[in-house]
């Protein structure tokens, strides 16, 4: 409707959540808590140990540092207001913290999707031009985009009904809750969206063209084996990150408001920041090693 129909606008949103689960908001407060606290911990104790262990002074482990910084920051930003609203029995949100909410949520993952795309170049660097390695600048910025995208988003009117089936101010539903036509802020949103999932992704695949290009020259299996695993934990994070992202973001807004999606979310906000250091503290020997050096652990030496 236009605004001359309208006779109150909301300044505050009803994010509804897991009101549905009644009692069962408990226990999952429980689990959300213990999987929040094992993010940060998981994400400082990679932070510490690349900051501690002179071998780890490489970009590639830069980039790992300020991306387990981005995702601690990209967790407190949803995960906190989750853990209170599952304990309380009135889950508003004003518009200003919505849009604080949605501005720093889009930073911290844009940035993320650039960190990552960064991280892809990173691995050709070091596989097909060695001696350029600290050549890298390390620069990545996501908070123009998320200040165009609230922005577009918050400048919209706002009127009853003011709730929303979401436990975070997610773009989709804020822009559902709008009562004025948002088709051209959809379409500019769509095409932020491409920008920052689609554009790094097609970078990640060609930088890993050209060093799967460059692996199959190597003459000796043991050497294509230790090239392909240097790459193997940032390729595992690329498909879980941008898999998740392109599920939300590049489908049609009516289909990525439903309600299936409260749950595809958890995957984004949850699961992934909880993914990330548990891959590159797994799968990557490096980091096991620096990690039982920092813990004064014994670390095995191969006999030459």
């Amino acid at each position: 409707m236009h605004s001359s129909n309208r006779t109150t606008l909301v300044t505050q949103f009803v994010l509804v959540g897991f009101s549905s689960l009644g009692e069962l908001q408990l226990l999952l407060f429980v689990i959300f808590l213990f999987l929040y606290l094992t993010i940060l911990l998981a994400n400082a104790t990679i932070m510490a140990v690349i900051r501690c262990s002179w071998t780890l002074h490489t970009p590639m482990y830069g980039f790992l540092f300020i991306l387990s910084f981005s995702e601690s920051c990209y967790t407190f930003v949803i995960i906190p207001q989750l853990l209170v609203h599952l304990l309380s029995a009135t889950k508003s949100i004003s518009f200003v913290a919505c849009a604080t909410q949605l501005f720093f949520f889009l930073g911290f993952a844009c940035t993320n999707c650039f960190l990552i795309a960064v991280m892809g170049y990173d691995c050709y660097v070091a596989i097909c031009h060695p001696l350029r390695y600290t050549l890298i600048m390390n620069t990545v910025m996501g908070s123009f985009i998320a200040l165009v995208a609230t922005n577009l988003i918050c400048d919209m009117p706002f009127c009853d009904p003011n709730r929303a089936n979401h436990y975070f101010c997610d773009m989709a539903r804020v822009i559902k809750l709008a009562c004025t036509d948002t088709h051209v802020k959809e379409l500019a949103l769509f095409s932020l969206s491409i920008l920052v999932i689609v554009v790094p992704f097609l970078l990640i695949l060609i930088s890993y063209g050209f060093i799967f290009n460059t692996i199959l020259k190597i003459p000796s299996a043991e050497g294509k084996r230790k090239a392909f695993a240097t790459c193997t934990s940032h390729l595992t994070v690329v498909f879980v990150h941008y898999g998740c992202a392109s599920i939300i973001y590049l489908r049609p807004r009516s289909k990525s408001a439903s309600d299936k999606n409260l749950f595809v979310a958890l995957t984004y906000t949850v699961v992934t920041p909880l993914l990330n250091p548990l891959v590159y503290s797994l799968k990557n020997q490096e980091m096991k090693t620096a990690l039982k050096r920092v813990l004064g652990m014994p670390v095995a030496t191969k006999v030459i």
